[in-house]
């Protein structure tokens, strides 16, 4: 099976304090994992750390077989906060193509508008492309964002807490989703929503500074106090 993602012995500091300790976790291709834990307890900053935006005082960790650094084109990230100006001027097709902008002096070719349309299509939101932001739901809007995180083509979707404040049957057609999209690719879900965990994911890493769990879902209950 192959490995995608390789943490190894990894701490991380902030202003002084362990916020990670000791994480050893492997992430394999086609791998449904959930992360769960206490507020505070490093998910977030494991994410990150996945992506390269945070980088470990000790240990080792690799992307793809690289460094996260270059391999981070690889990944696709929905933040646990999103601050989005709701009044400005764009509508959900162009706010899921600017992701494919390259810089300047470049123009978005077919590929980009293909990957746009396939990226709102995979969360049922292609029919809502012309809608200007403000007009959606807090579901429709959260499918546009995973979208976004989409529209590269990722191998491998980091999802932080993206069900937060959700209706309960948006939140099952989204995790049906995910189920779908785990089929090519495999999907790492921050979340502390324990019945969804229960219901639909294949693996758990139980973090609170520490991995106090990782593996099948059916021997992570109870591994954190």
């Amino acid at each position: 099976m192959e490995e995608i993602v390789q943490l190894k012995n990894v701490y991380f500091k902030f202003q002084d304090q362990n916020v990670l300790e000791d994480i050893n976790i492997s992430i394999y291709k086609n791998d449904l994992l959930a992360v769960i834990g206490p507020n505070g307890g490093g998910k977030t900053t494991l994410l990150k750390i996945i992506l390269g935006v945070y980088k470990p005082y000790s240990g080792s960790v690799l992307l793809f077989g690289d460094t996260p650094q270059r391999s981070r084109k690889l990944v696709g990230y929905f933040p646990q906060t999103i601050n989005i100006d709701f009044n400005f001027p764009i509508d959900v097709f162009k706010i899921v193509l600017m992701v494919r902008y390259s810089g300047l002096m470049t123009k978005y070719n077919d590929q980009d508008y293909s990957a746009a349309e396939e990226a709102l299509n995979l969360g049922g939101m292609y029919n809502y492309r012309k809608y200007h932001i403000s007009m959606l739901s807090g579901g429709q809007f959260q499918r546009v964002m995973i979208a976004q995180a989409l529209v590269k083509k990722p191998k491998l979707p980091l999802l932080d807490e993206s069900l937060t404040g959700v209706d309960s049957k948006t939140q099952n057609e989204f995790y049906n989703f995910i189920l779908n999209l785990n089929k090519d690719m495999a999907i790492v879900f921050v979340t502390h929503d324990i019945s969804a965990v229960s219901a639909y994911f294949e693996k758990v890493a139980c973090l609170n500074k520490k991995i106090f769990y990782h593996g099948p879902k059916e021997g992570s209950f109870g591994k954190l106090e």
